[in-house]
C-alpha cells in the first residue's frame, strides 16, 4: 500500500475525522470489504460506483486503484445493503443524487446517511433534505466515523505481512517490472543486494526498508549469491 497524501477530512454529525488517502489495489479492495472482482467490475461497467484513480482503458493492469474515500463509500453502501435492509434499487436511486450534486467522482465519504425503514435519505454540510423528508418514524444515521475507524483497524492488519511471505521471494508480471521480490513488498532482491555489496549491515539494510525483516534480508542476499554463482 502506497501512501499517496494527507486532504481534507470528512465531518459527520460536526465531528471532523482526518482523512488520509492510501491508493488500493481492486485485489485489496476485495480483501477489506469482502466484494468480488466481479462485483467492482460489474459496479464500474454500469457507473454505480467507479474507482477515483481509473485508466480510460480497464484491460490496462491496474486500471482500478480505488482511494481511501472509495473503500468509505464501499463500506457504506455494505452498511445501507446488508446492516440496514435497503434493496439495491433504493441504493441505485440514492447514487443518482451525489453524482448530480458534486463534480468529484466520489463523494460517497462525504454524506450524511439517514436510513427510514428501507428508504435512504441523503445530505451533506451544505444541504441535507432528509431533515424534511423523514416522516417522523425511527431514523438510523449512518455513522460515517464508525465505519472509517472500521477501514482503519483493517488496514493497519492488512499492512501486516503474513509469516509465509517473511523470508519468501516471488515475482509478478506487474510488480516493479517483473523482477524478483521480497513476498508482500515491492522491495527487488537487487535492491537489498545492492546495499549488501555496498557494505550495509543486515540493520542497515532494515533501516533503508523498515518493512523487512532480518529473514528478508537473508534470503534475498542469499537468492541473489545464488543467481550469480549460476
Amino acid at each position: 500500500l502506497e501512501r499517496l497524501t494527507r486532504i481534507g477530512s470528512i465531518h459527520q454529525s460536526n465531528v471532523a475525522v482526518n482523512d488520509i488517502i492510501w491508493a488500493f489495489s481492486a485485489g485489496h479492495v476485495c480483501r477489506l470489504t469482502g466484494l468480488s472482482i466481479g462485483q467492482l467490475r460489474y459496479r464500474d461497467r454500469t457507473r454505480f460506483f467507479c474507482p477515483q484513480y481509473a485508466s480510460d482503458n480497464r484491460r490496462d493492469p491496474f486500471s482500478r486503484v480505488y482511494s481511501f474515500r472509495d473503500l468509505v463509500g464501499l463500506e457504506t453502501l455494505a452498511t445501507l445493503r446488508k446492516t440496514n435492509k435497503v434493496p439495491l434499487q433504493e441504493l441505485r436511486k440514492v447514487n443518482l443524487w451525489p453524482r448530480e450534486q458534486y463534480e468529484t467522482a466520489t463523494p460517497w465519504a462525504s454524506l450524511t446517511f439517514a436510513v427510514e425503514g428501507r428508504k435512504v435519505f441523503v445530505g451533506d454540510q451544505r444541504n441535507q433534505p432528509f431533515v424534511e423528508a423523514v416522516s417522523g418514524q425511527e431514523v438510523v444515521l449512518v455513522q460515517l466515523k464508525e465505519v472509517v475507524r472500521g477501514l482503519e483497524r483493517r488496514i493497519g492488519q492488512l499492512r501486516k505481512r503474513p509469516r509465509r511471505e517473511i523470508g519468501a521471494i516471488e515475482r509478478h508480471r506487474f510488480v516493479a517490472r517483473n523482477a524478483h521480490v521480497l513476498a508482500g513488498t515491492r522491495i527487488p532482491t537487487l535492491a537489498v543486494w545492492q546495499l549488501h555489496e555496498a557494505g550495509y549491515q543486515s540493520s542497515a539494510i532494515i533501516r533503508e526498508f523498515p518493512t523487512l525483516k532480518l529473514r528478508d534480508v537473508n534470503a534475498a542476499i542469499a537468492f541473489e549469491q545464488k543467481r550469480r554463482a549460476s
